[in-house]
């Protein structure tokens, strides 16, 4: 891969991660008049902040050696940000999983930190004459043990807030379970394994090109970690805020997916029992989840309108009948009972053998969910088995 390569695709995952960090900024600043007496949204404003700020200057330390007259001072800072944005991370989740007092005691702690690694790479940054180095030397390090020490603090000071994050991450995402607060965990767990690769393959960069070892194209393994990484943790500093609203959707994507499903089976049930429908059948889905309810319980009304026709010897074996698992197997009896049932209907005949007393196999279920899935399979068989006849 061709130096000029590299360098577009390094480019192009700093202004994926700083687009992902612009984009997480201002959706939460629109909730600044509301929130902004809340500890943690400032602090989650102020790790936006920061996260902005270490890709934007990443982004330039790409394009100019120069910052403000500073030699490669882009990348210092840059780093300087990163630092901080760990620790303000750390300390937003102190707040999400601590008591107020514990938390702000943590939070006193890791700001001390933070404040001596910024100093301790100021310090080696200028020691080691960052300013006249080609910024070359801050991807490979080039050999210099100055240069190497800074690389690898800057390296572990990000790998180490990455794996206290997840210790804290995981058990906490348990106990807040399904929670839009237990998904921010979940998510935000999964920046932290993806940030932590990044920081493993930033070490191999470097420890390889001081070894005078080429890894090739192997060496943006570190930027693409770095771009997921963010994008992902972007995501779980603001899913509390779109989550619901996301699921919401989800859940009238789903329910509007059976409810097409469904139609072909009702449609046929509807046409041999027109009783059964308690409003005229329109287009309209805008109150899909009253829709749903009533088509699902009009093709059970349906369904047992049949029952004196269904012959019990009736059975799943066409074409896709035999196939799959135990209840897939069920679904095509269910759903050749009924062709069978509406046909016998439409010609006037009565099976010896009929269900007159049955239900579906007494699959009843006060559980609508599973109600609707049990109908929606029927209903696939159903659409198949028209399909292949």
């Amino acid at each position: 891969m061709g130096e000029r390569a590299v360098t577009t695709i390094k480019t192009l995952c700093f202004v994926i991660a700083a687009l992902s960090s612009y984009a997480a900024l201002i959706y939460r600043l629109f909730q600044v008049r509301r929130s902004w007496r809340d500890t943690a949204y400032r602090a989650l404003v102020i790790t936006l902040l920061l996260q902005c700020l270490t890709f934007t200057m990443g982004a330039f330390a790409m394009g100019s050696e120069r910052f403000l007259g500073v030699g490669n001072l882009a990348i210092l800072v840059m780093h300087l940000s990163a630092v901080a944005f760990c620790v303000s991370a750390q300390i937003i989740l102190l707040h999400w999983a601590s008591a107020s007092e514990e938390s702000g005691r943590r939070a006193r702690y890791w700001l001390i930190i933070g404040f001596a690694l910024d100093a301790l790479l100021t310090a080696l940054f200028f020691i080691a004459d960052g300013p006249g180095r080609p910024a070359e030397d801050f991807n490979t390090g080039s050999g210099q043990p100055l240069i190497l020490t800074y690389l690898l603090v800057f390296m572990v000071s990000q790998a180490v807030p990455c794996v206290t994050i997840l210790r804290q991450c995981v058990p906490y995402a348990r106990m807040a379970g399904k929670t839009s607060l237990g998904q921010a965990l979940r998510m935000l767990s999964v920046a932290a394994v993806i940030l932590f690769l990044y920081c493993l393959a930033r070490v191999v960069n470097v420890l390889t090109a001081a070894g005078g070892l080429d890894i090739g194209g192997w060496t943006l393994a570190a930027s693409v970690f770095s771009a997921l990484g963010i994008l992902t943790l972007s995501l779980a500093l603001t899913i509390s805020s779109w989550g619901p609203s996301a699921t919401k959707l989800l859940e009238w994507a789903r329910g509007y997916r059976s409810y097409r499903a469904l139609y072909p089976l009702w449609r046929d049930l509807y046409e041999s029992s027109p009783d059964i429908v308690l409003e005229p059948p329109g287009a309209a889905v805008s109150d899909l989840n009253y829709r749903l309810h009533r088509r699902v319980i009009e093709i059970r009304d349906g369904w047992r309108e049949l029952r004196p026709y269904i012959d019990r010897t009736t059975g799943g074996d066409g074409p896709a009948g035999p196939k799959g698992s135990e209840e897939s197997r069920q679904a095509f009896a269910e759903a050749a009972q009924i062709r069978q049932a509406l046909h016998a209907k439409r010609t006037g005949t009565i099976p010896d053998d009929n269900a007159d007393t049955g239900d579906f196999e007494d699959r009843d279920t006060d559980n609508f969910t599973a109600e609707v899935v049990w109908l929606t399979k029927v209903a696939s068989a159903y659409r198949r088995l028209a399909k292949a006849r």
